[in-house]
């Protein structure tokens, strides 16, 4: 048979299958719509349970995360009350007439919150989201169902997180969707600008960025690239100017085209001129520009300039990434902050969780004179240090860590001095006139969760001495003296819980005077740290307050308080007062006078911000209770049960007194001179006019009521 013979018959055969046939349609023939769900039903497709609603969405449903990707107005979303809901939905059976069945996906990413394909009524594949609202192109290939009857279902049968399915715009096609690219990216550049910027989209981390110069890697973040510039929620920022001139390559994994083109060098960051506009952020509490923080870490005071380093998540609003955030002050009023300084997984091992800092005064490390010595731990290795000879603008891994390995984390380093009577460590101690103690959090051996106490001469070279049980992460050891009496003092042991006790401290040991701990700070304050060396001698502390915020930035700080010890009938116990500057603040003052209160009759002062400094004293007489009304919050004191907003505290010589920070989203409450600190949030009110007090079930005495306009420090 000639080739021309045979070419025919082949055709002849391919036309008598239809297989040619077939082949011509592919480009020609037009798509088949299964659902576009645009109506106000859904149609003849059958509706079981609650996650459905009555109809399609029309968008984002409440309280979820904006619903982006999907085509017109309507879709598929089971966001229906929440994620608290279960159901399917299932289409009428339909022949394949195409090869591919394609779709818009987005939500959780379950086995149970998914679209399936049925056969015969029985499940043959499908598809569920990425942990995303954006819904984004999918596609079942039913090229082996052809001439089928087939059924699709939407189901929901998860009430967790993430426990939804977001669904759109099927059709019949013989063209297969483009799937986006999310391999491996890349580019190089030279170093001309100060920033890196990085679109964010929220969800749950899947990708991750590294960042190259002159062939060294420098940072290694996972994170979630945006997609596009539509659905950006935030731009996140690596700061590079101190790289100018050199040789960069940045490399993203799980980044479409789009979003990796908005990765770019830039001298600003985008969104930054609403930075610290938003309606709901503190104006007078110190946050991070973007990303999430928690525990406060390296607190102190180096050279004229107080140093706040923090846990930062710089590129995600959930925890994770664990880098050293940084910002300086020169007076614990007014914050700037810095570039990061201690970095994941190319500085580190791994992750650089908590730590204090301190002076090197007597150049005991050989780091410097007055080096700033940062001690953290990183979780690939044990405790660690970092130290900075240029007054903190950057920092050196020290080459021989970790220079305690255990197990545990947070190592808190002080220096004790020696009084003319002690013993001292050794011979070299006694030269040095003291040494230095590490506390840090220990879960290993006989003594369970404990503060472990560590000596040293060198910082490089430690001496286990002694356990404390009881005590669970960010340990700190601190000694105050009693109603001021430098004469008379006592050691505090303080931990993460902001629980604590007093006792003595011999340079090795600690002997508490009481079995149990005690507290001062109340609400969702957590992890706190104390600035170490201050030039006054004040002991300040400041907390992370787990509250959280919509973005571009995620939780909060407390104000800076000063902490004291004083002898009250109970013993001694600690205080907590915001520090004294905050007056400095203060842009306008209104006051009442002194008057009875009268059962159930308010006494107004008026205002005119939401951003306050309230005082109130009161005796309270024979009143049930007393409020004292902010904009958006009611601190109340229950007299006959003598607690403040749920605190126990007993009033002095029959009176009680109340300070008040508010500060949009947040408040806190201190009681008695500082007996109790209480940390809570608190919702932005521009619309602020007056505050009042008033006695409740009886009457009392209103002593004074000062209400203080503050400024912003933005």
């Amino acid at each position: 048979m000639n080739l021309k013979i045979q070419f025919i018959t082949i055709l002849a055969a391919l036309m008598a299958t239809g297989s040619l046939a077939w082949a011509q349609q592919d480009k020609s023939r037009p798509d088949i719509l299964i659902a576009d769900f645009e109506g106000d039903t859904y149609g003849d497709w059958k509706v079981e349970g609650e996650a459905f609603g009555k109809a399609p969405a029309k968008g984002t449903l409440p309280r979820q995360q904006r619903v982006s990707g999907f085509k017109g107005k309507g879709l598929v979303n089971t966001f229906f009350k929440q994620d608290g809901t279960k159901g399917s939905l299932t289409s009428p059976s339909f022949k394949v007439d195409r090869k591919y069945l394609s779709f818009l996906i987005g939500g959780g990413p379950h086995k149970n919150t998914c679209l399936q394909l049925l056969v015969d009524g029985k499940v043959v594949d499908t598809r569920s989201g990425n942990s995303d609202e954006t819904l984004a192109p999918a596609l079942f290939d039913v090229s082996g169902w052809q001439g089928k009857t087939v059924q699709l279902r939407v189901l929901d049968e998860n009430t967790g997180g993430w426990g939804h399915v977001n669904v759109d715009h099927i059709v019949q096609t013989d063209a297969k969707p483009k799937m986006p690219d999310l391999g491996p990216k890349e580019k190089e550049f030279t170093v001309e600008n100060k920033y890196l910027v990085i679109p964010i989209r929220n969800k749950r981390s899947g990708g991750q960025i590294q960042l190259f110069v002159e062939g060294e890697e420098v940072r290694r973040y996972g994170l979630n690239i945006a997609p596009d510039g539509e659905v950006t929620d935030w731009y996140a920022y690596f700061t590079i100017e101190s790289y100018k001139g050199k040789k960069a390559r940045v490399v993203a994994n799980k980044a479409t085209e789009e979003g990796f083109d908005l990765i770019r060098q830039s001298d600003s960051v985008p969104g930054e001129e609403n930075f610290y506009k938003e309606p709901f952020r503190p104006q007078f509490h110190f946050t991070q520009k973007v990303g999430w923080n928690n525990d406060p870490n390296g607190m102190v005071y180096h050279e004229g300039t107080w140093h706040f380093f923090f846990q930062h998540n710089p590129v995600a609003l959930p925890w994770g990434n664990m880098t050293w955030g940084h910002a300086t002050s020169k007076d614990l009023l007014y914050w700037e902050q810095q570039p990061n300084k201690l970095f994941p997984k190319t500085m580190a091992v791994r992750d650089c969780f908590s730590g204090g800092a301190t002076v090197d005064k007597k150049n005991t490390s050989s780091f410097g004179k007055n080096a700033l010595v940062a001690f953290f731990t990183d979780t690939g290795c044990g405790e660690c240090i970092a130290y900075s000879t240029d007054k903190g603008e950057t920092f050196t891994y020290y080459e021989k860590n970790p220079v305690v390995k255990h197990r545990g984390r947070d190592p808190k380093v002080i220096w004790y001095a020696y009084d003319n009577k002690e013993k001292s460590l050794n011979d070299e101690a006694k030269k040095l006139g003291g040494h230095w103690v590490m506390t840090v959090f220990d879960e290993g051996g006989k003594y369970g969760r404990n503060a472990a106490f560590y000596t040293s001469i060198n910082m490089k070279d430690w001496t286990e001495q002694s356990h404390l049980p009881g005590y669970f992460e960010c340990t700190e050891l601190f000694e105050l003296p009693v109603d001021g009496d430098k004469k008379n003092t006592r050691w505090v042991v303080y931990a993460a819980d902001a629980k604590y006790q007093v006792g003595s401290f011999d340079g090795k040991t600690f002997t508490p005077e009481h079995k149990e701990k005690r507290r001062v700070h109340w609400g969702p304050y957590y992890a706190s740290q104390t600035f170490d060396n201050p030039p006054d001698g004040r002991k300040i502390q400041m907390g992370w307050l787990r509250i959280g915020a919509p973005g571009p930035y995620n939780q909060h700080f407390s104000f800076p308080h000063r902490l004291t010890l004083r002898q009250t009938e109970d013993g001694v116990r600690m205080y907590a007062k915001p520090i004294k500057e905050i007056e400095d603040l203060r842009a306008q003052s209104n006051k009442a006078k002194t008057q009875e209160l009268a059962a159930g009759k308010p006494v107004k002062v008026a205002i005119g911000s939401d951003l306050l400094d309230v005082r109130l004293t009161v005796e309270v007489g024979d009143a049930k209770a007393i409020a004292l009304n902010l904009p958006g919050r009611t601190i109340k004191y229950d007299v006959n049960g003598q607690k403040l907003n749920g605190t126990p505290l007993k009033p002095v010589e029959g009176k009680i007194s109340i300070q008040v920070l508010a500060d949009r989203s947040l408040t806190e409450i201190v009681g008695n001179d500082g007996r109790v600190f209480i940390s809570g949030k608190g919702p932005a009110r521009l619309d602020a006019k007056e505050i009042s007090v008033v006695a409740h079930g009886g009457s009392a005495k209103l002593l004074s009521l000062e209400a203080h306009e503050l400024k912003s420090i933005w």
